[in-house]
């Protein structure tokens, strides 16, 4: 256990008499401002090297739990011919699912690695996968068609019967064709839009809904799991009806669910529910934010809805920044402190607040030291196998606090891995792009370089020390 008692040699004191050294430190003989705090998790600046480290170590832990490789479940061999795939094949069973939503947002994030790191193995994960799905696809169909039952890994792909079958993957195979034409995804992409746009089940006014847990009823998980997609159908296309469609339903999201007072979003909204309760679930506020990062990075500059979406990202980062438990982590519930600390939604506010910086969105100064320490929260929960700790479970809809606070949190919950990445690529690019030091002990953010590792007490617009 640490002590919470620090004693140090400052220069000062080196070489005086043993009596001076033994006398009591007090504020007259020692500069106290100097002593190191107790942080429980690191502080201040990571190295570039340090984050590439821990995404590495992640993403050599999912490529062993995720093969891409079909085989046959009766003989456990595998099929690598595709022309006999039938109603015994499937995807060779990992720690992961291959075509599931929080795989889709583990290929965005290491697809974003790749930019940001341009390390090779990071495309290469995605593409191997998205290459096997779109190869195997057509002969899956095949044997859907005749049977009417396959591997449902495959089937979400082929048949998609929720957002969260389609849209998350949709998107990442989206940004991968834009990244790389030659890429056999376009079949496929089409077919998942056609469910998110004309398929999924709709409240009367348009917004995205479900039926369940009550009729007529908006999960907040639902802005990630089909509204990028639209607005990246935009970008692939040029067809302006998808950037419209995106932005209508983040703001029709938005007018149900975003609790200005709060600056943050409800987890859940029934039609025919008075009063609608507000639980403040982490990770679901989490897949609010990225929606409107997402829907932004693709929207053009142009689109009459840019600015609201842009204020109400903002509120809601402002909303987010002052519920940040001193260790850089967000709370399961973020508005109460006395329900545990969450990874998942943690590693996505870190990202969503570090790209908002990075393309200047929001100020670096007022949000960068938030997004360091939630940098350092999201690394101390990758262990040494590259698995991510504290990450709740898939969890779905209640209407009291005692379901959210008791949710469990496991290793193979799927939903940590894909933010974790995506977290520590925009983070290196904050590091390369803006000017952070550590200054008075504490984490600044400078609009220049800043050239000396001594403090600076006095800046007004120059840098002075």
């Amino acid at each position: 256990m640490k002590s919470r008692f620090f004693f140090y040699a400052f220069p000062l004191l080196m070489g005086a008499p043993s009596a001076l050294c033994a006398q009591q430190i007090n504020d007259n003989n020692t500069p106290l401002h100097l002593m190191k705090p107790a942080y429980r998790l690191d502080y201040g600046l990571p190295a570039v090297q340090d984050v590439k480290a821990t995404m590495d170590r992640v993403l050599g832990y999912i490529d062993e739990q995720t093969p891409a490789v079909l085989v046959d479940k009766q003989t456990g061999e595998e099929v690598k011919d595709l022309t006999k795939i039938n109603k015994d094949t499937q995807l060779k069973q990992g720690g992961f699912r291959l075509t599931s939503y929080e795989w889709g947002v583990t290929y965005s994030a290491v697809l974003a690695a790749y930019e940001a790191t341009g390390d090779n193995s990071y495309r290469d994960y995605v593409h191997k996968r998205h290459r096997l799905l779109a190869d195997a696809v057509p002969y899956f169909k095949e044997v859907y068609s005749k049977h009417g039952k396959i591997d449902g890994n495959v089937r979400r792909v082929i048949d998609p019967h929720a957002l969260d079958d389609a849209g998350a993957v949709c998107a990442s195979m989206i940004k991968a064709l834009l990244g790389d034409k030659k890429l056999p995804l376009r079949p496929l992409i089409d077919n998942y839009a056609d469910y998110i746009v004309n398929k999924e089940f709709r409240l009367e006014d348009g917004t995205f809904a479900r039926i369940r847990p009550q009729k007529n009823t908006v999960w907040l998980d639902d802005m990630f799991m089909g509204i990028p997609t639209v607005a990246y159908m935009g970008k692939l296309t040029g067809d302006t009806k998808y950037y419209d469609e995106a932005a209508r339903q983040v703001l029709l999201f938005a007018d149900k669910m975003f609790v200005p007072e709060k600056g943050l979003f409800r987890h859940g909204w029934v039609e025919a529910m008075q009063p609608h309760p507000a639980f403040f679930w982490g990770r679901a506020n989490g897949w609010a934010l990225l929606t409107m990062s997402e829907v932004l990075d693709a929207l053009p500059e142009s689109h009459p809805q840019r600015a609201e979406i842009m204020a109400l990202l903002k509120a809601h980062i402002q909303g987010l920044a002052v519920l940040q438990h001193h260790d850089g982590f967000w709370h399961q519930l973020l508005d109460r402190n006395d329900t545990y600390l969450e990874t998942s939604a943690t590693a996505i506010f870190t990202y969503c607040i570090a790209h908002a910086i990075n393309k200047g969105w929001v100020d670096a100064k007022a949000y960068g030291p938030i997004v360091l320490q939630g940098w350092h929260a999201v690394e101390s929960a990758v262990n040494e196998q590259g698995q991510v700790e504290g990450v709740c479970v898939g969890t779905g809809m209640g209407f009291d606090a005692a379901f959210y606070a008791y949710r469990p949190v496991h290793v193979m919950a799927a939903h940590g891995y894909g933010p974790t990445i995506w977290a520590g690529a925009e983070v290196i690019k904050l590091l390369q792009q803006q000017h952070p030091k550590l200054n008075d002990s504490a984490v600044q953010f400078y609009d220049e370089e800043v050239k000396t590792k001594s403090p600076i007490f006095n800046y007004d617009g120059s840098i002075r020390f």
